[in-house]
């Protein structure tokens, strides 16, 4: 990856605001869990049995690995039965990225409104993963494009937890057909969810690129200027991203919102998708669309 002048300013800028963030917004700090299996991971040579005693201790985590392993997504030929198997047929990286994504849907409580919104997140990031071997050119693993799916938009239920009236700037910012998502949420609010969710990928020792691809998923000015940061790795996460939740959206029916006429230009250009293919790709998608995790 190369770097940009900008990227070491946004890192401090990151750094800067993330104890009050997380002290003033209520971002969940990193579960202790996850920092266990990250240190473990992070060391010279990571010793599995340690890891799989560590996720052992958690039957849901487990029980979320095991099952992530054998996901049609990953399309092994091996099933993994246990946490040592899932580790190994996943490999760290994957592995560290599928636990964080299991971990963050139970931080925060139950709640109808919120079992939509993971569902959804779950439907854009298998559809996101789909896309980068469909439409991806090798530019981006799908394993990095489904984790990036999962936690584009973390920062949603951290705001809707922080702020009664958040549901409702919602609905505003879906229904806006003209100003940026986060315009409006930063209208009414000190915030917005894309700032909010890349506070939380960066305290939970997500990989940068992710994090800076969170902090601007909704700038069409990012995924159009090849000289402005993030990197051309968090761009490509972007543009897959809003192209998965626009063939969702055109399939289902649900969750509608106007961010494909303001990003979608720049995200088909990004990919190298013409407009015309959309539908053939449409048709392709929809058992991926259809599929339940």
């Amino acid at each position: 990856m190369t770097g940009t002048a900008d990227e070491p300013q946004i890192k401090a800028s990151l750094d800067s605001l993330m104890e009050g963030s997380l002290r003033d917004i209520g971002i969940p700090p990193r579960p202790a869990i996850l920092e266990r299996i990250s240190s473990e991971m992070l060391r010279e040579e990571p010793d599995y049995k340690r890891l799989a005693t560590i996720i052992g201790a958690d039957v849901a985590l487990s029980a979320g690995l095991i099952k992530t392993a054998n996901s049609p997504f990953f399309g092994y030929r091996i099933r993994a039965r246990t946490i040592n198997e899932a580790l190994m047929l996943l490999g760290l990286d994957v592995a560290s990225r599928a636990l964080a994504g299991i971990i963050l849907r139970r931080v925060f409580p139950n709640s109808l409104h919120l079992e939509r919104f993971w569902d959804a997140s779950a439907r854009i990031a298998r559809v996101s993963g789909w896309l980068a071997r469909r439409v991806g050119n090798h530019k981006l693993r799908p394993d990095d494009a489904y984790t990036f799916g999962l936690f584009r938009d973390c920062g949603i239920p951290v705001l809707m937890m922080r702020f009664p009236e958040y549901r409702g700037i919602l609905a505003r910012a879906n229904s806006e057909e003209e100003l940026g998502f986060t315009a409006i949420e930063e209208a009414q609010l000190p915030t917005n969810h894309a700032i909010v969710g890349c506070m939380l990928a960066h305290s939970w020792w997500l990989p940068e690129e992710i994090y800076l691809a969170i902090r601007y998923h909704h700038d069409s000015a990012v995924i159009a200027t090849p000289s402005i940061t993030p990197p051309l790795t968090s761009r490509y996460r972007i543009a897959i991203s809003q192209f998965a939740e626009h063939l969702v959206q055109r399939h289902t029916g649900l969750s509608h919102t106007h961010e494909w006429p303001k990003l979608g230009e720049a995200c088909l250009k990004l990919l190298d998708i013409a407009e015309d293919d959309i539908e053939d790709i449409l048709a392709e998608a929809v058992p991926v669309i259809a599929a339940e995790e």
